[in-house]
């Protein structure tokens, strides 16, 4: 391998529908040296459904602190390697950024081939805006952790979307109710892609009490709406227009800090920075 530039892709694959694997996606797999995958059992079956007869290494959770110092050894001298989940894109709630970051580190260039990602067909069947979301993947499961993580969900201003397993839905349901997100829409997605895909709605309540004896089956992601703040008076508007023009901030400033901080209209908030 000596003589040729290493490379690192990472490779979206299906989280369902073998169909969703792109074009692009096969012909980076056949021509790597070497597939890490996170269970090379459950990535055979793609790759055979592909007819994709790369080699196929292990990098997991568990060894891959291990793993990434030999694997960007090669790299730098000349592998070329693609990253597999087993399903959707890798490094969303899945091993790999200590690859990547090793690797850019190292100065091998980080290839991303995209393709299905569980998040982003939660949120386009969804129905919840889209402007702006966060991604939190799985919450922590206990202590101060949780209940700080529980209360970042309740008071964010954007959609939120969670990893969950399906017996803790109800609970993490409950959790987001109590702590005052009871009458926030939210959907339970569950299946993407494949023969059940399901789309369940209603507020944090309704789908909290629907789940609490039947949990949902298969793999699941939770969008829950965005908090809304209330709309501010035209008189604080006004107080916090002249607070910033007294600041020396400029006109254009004030009106972007009046729209972004206090939810102000843009026409309002352009008429008081400029008075």
């Amino acid at each position: 391998m000596t003589g040729r530039r290493g490379s690192l892709a990472v490779v979206s694959t299906p989280i369902g529908n073998l169909a969703d694997l792109s074009l692009r996606a096969v012909d980076v797999l056949r021509s790597v040296d070497v597939i890490l995958a996170e269970d090379t059992r459950h990535s055979a079956v793609l790759l055979a459904h592909y007819g994709v007869a790369t080699r196929v290494e292990a990098y997991h959770e568990h060894n891959e602190a291990a793993s990434a110092p030999r694997i960007v050894r090669r790299l730098t001298e000349g592998a070329r390697m693609a990253l597999i989940s087993d399903a959707g894109t890798p490094l969303l709630s899945d091993p790999g950024a200590r690859l990547v970051r090793a690797a850019i580190d190292a100065g091998i260039p980080v290839v991303p081939i995209p393709g299905a990602s569980a998040l982003l067909a939660a949120l386009v069947g969804a129905g919840l805006p889209l402007d702006r979301f966060t991604f939190l993947g799985f919450l922590e499961r206990k202590g101060r952790a949780r209940t700080e993580a529980v209360q970042a969900v309740v008071a964010s201003r954007w959609t939120c979307v969670l990893y969950e397993a399906p017996g803790r839905v109800a609970g993490l349901l409950s959790a987001l109710r109590d702590a005052g997100a009871g009458d926030r829409p939210a959907v339970v997605a569950r299946e993407l892609t494949k023969q059940f895909e399901e789309f369940q709605r209603g507020t944090v309540t309704d789908l909290a009490r629907r789940f609490a004896d039947a949990p949902p089956r298969g793999e699941v992601v939770v969008v829950i709406g965005a908090a809304v703040s209330p709309e501010p008076d035209a008189a604080s508007i006004a107080r916090r227009a002249r607070e910033l023009r007294a600041a020396g901030m400029s006109a254009r400033d004030v009106t972007r800090v009046l729209c972004e901080e206090m939810g102000a209209p843009r026409n309002l908030a352009y008429r008081l920075a400029h008075e």
